[in-house]
């Protein structure tokens, strides 16, 4: 009896990591309040729409708060893009979904931390479900 359970359990594992996509990653470094990334560095408006190009990015519409985590740090010719979540009662079904957008269309309303961490990316920063 003990058998297809297991085997039920481990097909369903394997399904969820097959599932999974490792995309390239956009930085090799990244800055945020603390070591886990998990604390909001800053709050961020929106300048213009930007729709996600892939599964990293989260859609922004023009106007609409972000809570900023983390920003990954540039490489020689790569774009600047920050990681946070959207914050709206307007679009109440993206709220707590994290991506990256781009830093160009935002615009840093409120800093609550000054002093940064910089944190190596992994690949799992660029994991997509």
């Amino acid at each position: 009896m003990k058998c297809p359970v297991i085997i039920l359990l481990y097909v369903g594992l394997m399904y969820q990591i097959s599932s999974a996509v490792l995309m390239d990653k956009l930085a090799d470094s990244k800055l945020c309040g603390d070591a886990e990334c998990s604390y909001v560095i800053s709050i961020a408006t929106a300048l213009d729409d930007f729709t996600a190009p892939d599964c990293r990015f989260i859609n922004i519409k023009r106007g609409q708060m972000v809570y900023v985590y983390s920003k990954l740090t540039p490489e020689d010719g790569a774009g600047v893009f920050w990681s946070g979540s959207v914050y709206s009662e307007r679009y109440v079904d993206q709220m707590g979904i994290v991506g990256y957008f781009p830093s160009t269309v935002m615009n840093e309303t409120q800093t609550f931390t000054k002093d940064t961490v910089a944190v190596p990316t992994t690949k799992m920063d660029f994991y997509c479900d």
